[in-house]
């Protein structure tokens, strides 16, 4: 969902990715495994630091509009308050009706990740080249049907 922060007292420190970003932030479900963004463990996440980042620093009367998909780290510098405002713009049957922040994926998107998951399981099944020759396929055809130009 979208989502307006309203900074009310104290500052706050603000950094988000855009969408286009997430084979560089290591995604478990809706998080990114990388805890520290200034520090991050470049063993465990080399392409992290590939991740263009746009911060900005919140303070008293200060609003800042974040588009859904848009991952974000939000650091209090200090004692802060602070409101969210979250609203959606896809149709209602999109959203999981037990998920009133819109925490989950719409559903859709759920059950995509789902059927991809079935998917990998069963081209794991094959022997090397040809689990790599149907990976790269499955790629090919996400890439050709599902980006955004």
């Amino acid at each position: 969902m979208d989502n307006l922060l309203v900074q009310v007292v104290g500052k706050k420190r603000v950094v988000l990715y855009a969408p286009n970003e997430v084979h560089n932030l290591y995604l478990e479900g809706d998080k990114s495994a990388v805890l520290d963004i200034d520090n991050p463990d470049t063993t465990k996440h080399p392409l992290f630091g590939k991740a263009v980042a746009h911060e900005c620093l919140l303070q008293p009367g200060d609003i800042l509009f974040i588009p859904a998909l848009w991952f974000h780290n939000v650091t209090s510098l200090d004692f802060s308050v602070a409101v969210n405002m979250f609203w959606r713009h896809l149709h209602k049957d999109l959203y999981d009706s037990k998920d009133p922040y819109g925490n989950k994926d719409p559903l859709p998107a759920q059950k995509a990740i789902q059927a991809t998951e079935r998917a990998l399981k069963l081209i794991n099944e094959l022997p090397g080249t040809y689990k790599d020759f149907y990976a790269r396929r499955l790629v090919s055809m996400i890439e050709t049907h599902s980006y955004c130009q």
